[in-house]
């Protein structure tokens, strides 16, 4: 991806379409390029049917990840261990089901830190194949961000067989794409994070290069929480009335199994999935935190939403209904990287892959005994259920949402910054394949796609074919437009994933501050991300 008067040159209509035809991955759709973008359909990607009996929605209780102690403190630093390994988990009800987990659970515990104060996190690899973590959303120095071959190999690993094909090593960021910067760690590594950021709502996840959406559908997922002294003083929810939220769908085997069409089940040699699903992976059962379809039993009282979607390809927009038929407004606090400067309310809320929303949801006007299903309007059947509150008692309520939630957000604008960069996500052919490319070309590890100045501002125009939730590794960013109108009211606030939607064109600006080194941008379709759609940033 050659840089040009920092300009990032786009695919020409045939690499768009594919030679002699629309690519497969439009066929999984049910829509070609130009039909997909007239029509901006709901959500891109193809659904996996379960091949055994559902349980009933609003039956499970909702878990909530438990919080990890540190092993340890040093220097004013913490501590913490978390071991990689399978195991077998109850996740629909009566149902033994194998699972790559951290620490055991789905998802794995959650890491409570504060601003300011660092953490470090060791992390042993007990599972078949190498991983990688990244902890999205994290200011990270770039040894410890989880670039794609900077892998932690399981004891005795040994290198595959190279596929023929492959434009990577696909596992070990090593073969016919090598890597030369890749850093190799066996069995154990430790990843420091100075949480020098606001505070916010992170997760952590696999990252590996080329099985990112397999380990993270396996469960290879957990929430990190940093909190301020500033946020605590504002009075919002808090404790029990503080709820995080992990949305996923996932699909089972007739055995119970995670069904997922890997062209290679053991992740081990060959990426990819079966043709059906290039545009990305849907499942027809929607988890919270684990569990199917939960019910929670709350207080009619105020409570605090930390909303993730960490399905691979799953779009949601999410409304919160009474059995009456009545609505109650979702009052959004925050966005990807931290609180507003005050609330928005919305009566529905769009979330595309790896975004996360801060929402107040008031039950008081519920009463006792009544319910709050909260659906997913894009869904459909199954699908549309997420998870249910029923309120159990009438209690005394001091929390409030203040009209001034934070004074820091950044004041980036258009006139600061030093250049501006156009980005196409778009489908194309590679190696005789299908891919997703940036500026109609596929990830290398060995090249250097984008180079910015540390404290460098700029905006960067991307535009999609179909749906493309972009990540932006290190740094926050401001939306400016969507197809050269304004933003849309979720897109308020400081970002580091912003949903394209088929056929859009939209304007970000950051600042690239906080360190130098190599990161990534990437389409966080997982699907996507695994066929080549990511690109290199080098913070210089």
């Amino acid at each position: 991806m050659p840089e040009q008067d920092g300009r990032i040159m786009g695919v020409t209509r045939r690499q768009a379409l594919g030679i002699g035809g629309a690519l497969g991955l439009m066929a999984a759709t049910g829509l070609g390029t130009s039909a997909a973008m007239a029509r901006r359909p709901a959500t891109t990607g193809a659904e996996l049917r379960s091949d055994l009996p559902l349980p009933p929605p609003f039956q499970v209780p909702l878990p909530i990840p438990a919080v990890l102690a540190p092993s340890g403190t040093s220097e004013g630093a913490d501590r913490y261990e978390i071991v990689q390994r399978e195991t077998t988990l109850e996740i629909l009800p009566g149902v033994r089901t194998r699972a790559w987990t951290y620490g055991g659970t789905f998802p794995g515990p959650t890491i409570e830190a504060h601003r300011g104060r660092p953490i470090t996190v060791t992390h042993r690899n007990d599972l078949p194949v190498p991983t990688v973590v990244h902890l999205h959303g994290g200011r990270t120095p770039a040894a410890s961000d989880g670039y794609p071959t900077d892998l932690v190999l399981p004891e005795g690993w040994t290198e595959p067989t190279m596929h023929p094909g492959m434009h990577t090593a696909h596992g070990s960021g090593m073969g016919n794409m090598r890597d030369p910067r890749a850093v190799l760690s066996r069995r154990t590594r430790d990843y420091t994070f100075p949480l020098d950021q606001r505070a916010t709502l992170l997760w952590y996840h696999d990252h590996r290069m080329d099985f990112t959406a397999p380990a993270i559908w396996r469960g290879l997922a957990g929430l990190q929480i940093v909190r301020d002294d500033a946020e605590k003083a504002l009075g919002l929810p808090s404790g029990p009335r503080e709820l995080p939220l992990m949305i996923a769908d996932r699909a089972f085997t007739a055995e119970g199994e995670l069904a997922y069409p890997a062209l290679d089940p053991t992740l081990r040699e060959r990426p990819g999935v079966l043709e059906p699903y290039l545009a990305g992976v849907l499942g027809d059962v929607i988890l919270v935190n684990g569990a199917p379809w939960p019910v929670h039993e709350v207080d009619a009282a105020r409570y605090r939403l930390r909303l993730l979607n960490a399905s691979n390809a799953r779009h949601y927009e999410l409304e919160a209904v009474l059995d009456d038929g009545r609505r109650l407004d979702l009052v959004q606090i925050g966005a990807d990287q931290g609180l507003l400067a005050s609330p928005v309310t919305h009566r529905f809320l769009p979330i595309a892959p790896a975004e996360r929303y801060d929402v107040v949801v008031d039950f008081a006007r519920v009463p006792v005994g009544g319910r709050v299903r909260i659906v997913n309007r894009l869904g459909s059947g199954r699908t549309r259920d997420v998870m249910a509150f029923r309120v159990a008692r009438a209690v005394a309520d001091d929390s409030r949402v203040p009209r001034v939630l934070s004074t820091d957000l950044p004041e980036w604008r258009r006139a600061d910054a030093v250049r501006v960069r156009e980005f196409s996500f778009r489908a194309g052919r590679m190696d005789d394949g299908h891919g997703w490319l940036i500026g109609g070309l596929p990830f290398d590890p060995a090249r250097s796609d984008v180079t910015v100045g540390l404290g460098d501002v700029e905006v960067w125009r991307m535009v999609a074919d179909v749906h493309h939730p972009v990540h932006l590794h290190l740094v926050g960013f401001r939306v400016l437009s969507r197809s050269g109108r304004p933003p849309l009211p979720h897109d308020a606030g400081l970002k580091d994933t912003v949903s394209l939607r088929p056929g859009e064109a939209v304007e970000i600006i950051t600042r690239f501050d906080g360190y130098r080194g190599r990161y990534l941008f990437h389409c966080h379709n997982a699907e996507h991300e695994d066929m080549a759609m990511m690109a290199n940033l080098q913070v210089v």
